[in-house]
């Protein structure tokens, strides 16, 4: 029976990502091992809150190790992962002096367990991705699930010795093949992803009801003026590195032009996206909507930009072999282009942008990237940086 942990405002079932999968199987192998029971169900407190109670696959145990899986479940999100079982096996791990110890330089390691993936979990094969080249596509919200999951296992029953968990996923490899990984510099298998531990499956209508619900709401609250960012990674930047206050901020996910007429029709005086390089590139080109299977012309702005920037024919045959743009951007710098590229970039956003938002709209936009930072601002953004976070500047009360 398909569990139901909950609902969206529209209806759409909740689901749990392949992390939380991942946590839970981890927990529930740490478990049967260190207290030689079986465990046919378990229980995982998500990053959003939500508790799930989830069915227990797949047992294995023996006097070394305890394996088991749990089923991923994606509720009403059409994710090509769902009902493929994450496997977790959990064995106490060498101490460091002893020899024949398992090399963990491609592992992670947090707070005292190993984390590694197996089967049907990809490898990155590119820099420029959370994990080094080498390592298991386990992303960090995932890997700290997992350990705390496990650590709390290792506490109860005062068992202070490492343990490595390994992560697998049959299918994956070939399951894999359908999703953006090999464009990613992926290799192999699937990434076990998930920033809050659970899937909210929404429509694109459901999606874009809600940016113009949160826009209006910050609107009547007398905000005449807002950020814009994508997701979780321009949040983090917008709070972490600009200092600036995420309440005042509308996530527009991948539709940044539907989000400008949102802006336009509510009667907002102006607005700042912040986003992370991979998606705003993009609007360098005018493409209007991020998402992968609209367009993707990352490479195509990057090698032109560059050309005109007087880099030769091989940098730009490079560039456009490119898999992600961390990797274009460590050869802009390798060629010392970088800072003209991306003035030439933000340039042609701020063409795109103003376009699209009228006269009556101001309107900016600020790029980053993990590695680097800022990497470009459009000629408004800091002055609608500063209107936004200056409070009183930055609300317009009517009367």
């Amino acid at each position: 029976m398909k569990p139901d942990i909950g609902r969206t405002r529209s209806g759409l079932r909740l689901g749990y990502t392949t992390g939380s999968c991942a946590a839970a199987a981890a927990k529930a192998a740490a478990q049967m091992l260190l207290s030689g029971e079986q465990m046919e169900h378990v229980r995982l407190m998500t990053p959003k809150g939500i508790e799930l109670y989830l069915d227990v696959e797949c047992i294995t145990r023996t006097a070394e190790y305890a394996e088991c899986a749990v089923r991923k479940f994606s509720g009403d999100d059409p994710d090509v992962t769902d009902g493929l079982l994450v496997f977790a096996r959990v064995e106490i791990e060498e101490e460091p002096e002893k020899p024949g110890r398992k090399d963990t330089e491609s592992c992670f390691d947090e707070d005292g367990i190993i984390i590694d993936g197996g089967e049907g979990v990809g490898r990155v094969a590119k820099p420029g991705l959370e994990q080094h080249v080498g390592q298991a596509a386990i992303n960090r919200v995932p890997r700290r699930m997992i350990g705390r999951a496990v650590n709390e296992i290792r506490r109860i029953y005062g068992f202070s010795d490492l343990l490595r968990v390994t992560i697998s996923i049959p299918g994956g490899e070939e399951t894999a093949k359908r999703t953006f990984n090999p464009r990613l510099g992926i290799e192999g298998g699937l990434s076990v992803l998930g920033t809050s531990g659970i899937v909210e499956p929404m429509s694109e209508k459901a999606l874009t009801d809600t940016i113009w619900l949160e826009m209006k709401m910050l609107r009547e609250n007398g905000h005449r003026y807002c950020y814009v960012v994508p997701g979780n990674y321009g949040t983090d930047f917008l709070r972490e590195t600009l200092q600036a206050d995420p309440f005042l901020a509308v996530k527009c996910s991948n539709y940044v032009g539907e989000t400008i007429d949102d802006a336009r029709l509510l009667g907002m005086k102006g607005i700042l996206l912040i986003g992370h390089v991979g998606k705003f590139i993009k609007l360098a080109a005018g493409v209007m909507n991020t998402h992968s299977r609209q367009a993707d012309c990352r490479m195509e702005v990057f090698a032109s930009h560059a050309a005109m920037a007087g880099a030769d024919r091989e940098t730009v045959r490079r560039l456009m072999q490119c898999i992600n743009t961390a990797e274009a951007i460590g050869i802009l710098k390798e060629r010392r282009v970088l800072k003209q590229v991306m003035e030439t970039v933000m340039d042609r956003i701020d063409f795109y942008l103003r376009q699209r938002a009228g006269e009556e709209l101001a309107i900016g936009a600020i790029v980053f990237s993990l590695e680097d930072g800022i990497l470009g601002r459009t000629k408004k953004a800091e002055m609608l940086l500063q209107r936004i976070r200056g409070g009183k500047s930055g609300i317009c009360r009517e009367t």
